[in-house]
C-alpha cells in the first residue's frame, strides 16, 4: 500500500550508484518509502558484496516487520550462490513481496517451493526502474503489489500447440532454470506451468537448452509451457529466425498448451508476473489469465 517501506537488496552482480538512485526514486514515485539495505552498493570482484554478507542482507529485510516488499536491485550473476545460505524456513513464517527476475530465477522459485510463498518476477530496480518502465507496466506492477489481479490476462503473439490447462505457474529465466536441474533447489515441474524467457544466448544455445529440458522428461510433466521473449545476442534476425525454428521442433510433439512471447522477462514491456499462483492457459484464445492473486 501506498506509503509501505520497500526494501533493495542486491543479490547479484555489483550495482551502479546512479542506476540504483534512479530506480529507488521511481519506487519513491509510486508512494512507497525506500530503505536500502546497508552494504547494497558494495563490490567484492564481480559481485555486490561476499555471498554471505548478500544472504544476510536478504534476512534482514525478511525479518524486519516494517519492510512490506523486497526488490533486487539488479540481476546479472550472483543469486545461485546464495541458495544453501538461506534459511527458508525463516521466510516461511513471515512471508513478504519478493521481485526481480532475470538471475534472481533462482530465488523466485526457491521462495516457491521451500518457503511456499508467492514470489514476483518482475522489473529491478537500477536497471528497469532506473531506465523506466512503461506507464502500463508501471499500473500493472502496483496493482499486483496491492493485491488486485481481477481480470489480469497475458496475451501471447503465438499457439504453438493447442489445449487448455490450469496449475500453479513457476520458472523464469530458462538459462537459470537450467542451471537449478539436479540441484537441491530445482524446481517442482509436474502440473505446473512452466513459463520461460531469455537475453542475449545463441539460437544453439537455446536450442541445447531446451532440449535437455526435453530429454530429462521436464516437458512431459508440466501442464503447459508459456515463453517470453527469447532474446538472442545482438537481436540479429537470423538468430530470431532460428530460436522461432527450434522452438518449434523442441515442442512440436508435446501434448500440453504452448503459448509463446507474453510481456514478461528481458526484451518485453517486463510486466510483472507473480510465480506460485494458479493460472489458466488457453492456446485457442493466446492467453494466459491469472485465477487468484498473488497477495492476500
Amino acid at each position: 500500500m501506498p506509503g509501505d517501506i520497500v526494501g533493495i537488496v542486491a543479490l547479484a552482480a555489483a550495482v551502479d550508484c546512479a542506476g540504483l538512485e534512479r530506480g529507488a526514486a521511481a519506487i519513491s514515485n509510486l508512494g512507497y518509502r525506500v530503505k536500502l539495505s546497508p552494504h547494497v552498493l558494495d563490490r567484492t570482484g564481480i559481485f555486490a558484496g561476499a555471498d554471505q554478507l548478500r544472504a544476510q542482507e536478504l534476512t534482514a529485510f525478511f525479518r524486519d516487520p516494517e519492510v512490506k516488499a523486497v526488490f533486487g536491485a539488479r540481476g546479472g550473476y550472483g543469486c545461485g550462490r546464495l541458495l544453501p545460505l538461506l534459511d527458508f524456513a525463516e521466510f516461511t513464517r513471515a512471508p513478504k513481496i519478493f521481485v526481480g527476475f532475470s538471475d534472481a530465477t533462482f530465488l523466485l522459485n526457491a521462495l516457491v517451493d521451500h518457503s511456499r510463498m508467492v514470489s514476483f518476477h518482475g522489473p529491478m530496480i537500477a536497471t528497469d526502474l532506473a531506465r523506466g518502465l512503461s506507464p502500463r507496466a508501471l499500473a500493472h506492477l502496483q496493482a499486483l503489489l496491492s493485491g488486485d489481479a481481477r481480470g489480469v490476462e497475458f496475451e501471447a503473439i503465438e499457439s504453438l500447440r493447442p489445449g487448455v490447462a490450469e496449475g500453479p505457474i513457476i520458472g523464469g529465466c530458462l538459462s537459470v532454470i537450467v542451471a537449478m536441474m539436479a540441484t537441491p533447489w530445482q524446481p517442482v515441474f509436474d502440473g505446473r506451468i512452466l513459463f520461460l524467457e531469455d537475453t542475449g544466448e545463441k539460437a544453439y544455445r537455446i536450442d541445447r537448452m531446451l532440449v535437455q529440458m526435453r530429454q530429462a522428461g521436464v516437458f512431459e510433466r508440466v501442464a503447459g509451457i508459456v515463453f517470453g521473449a527469447l532474446r538472442p545476442v545482438a537481436d540479429s534476425e537470423q538468430e530470431h529466425a532460428l530460436i522461432a525454428e527450434f522452438v518449434g521442433e523442441q515442442t512440436a510433439r508435446l501434448k500440453c498448451p504452448v503459448l509463446f512471447g507474453i510481456e514478461s522477462g528481458h526484451g518485453t514491456e517486463n510486466l510483472t508476473l507473480p510465480l506460485g499462483i494458479r493460472v489458466r492457459v488457453d492456446s485457442k484464445l493466446r492467453r494466459m489469465a491469472f485465477t487468484e492473486a498473488g497477495v492476500s
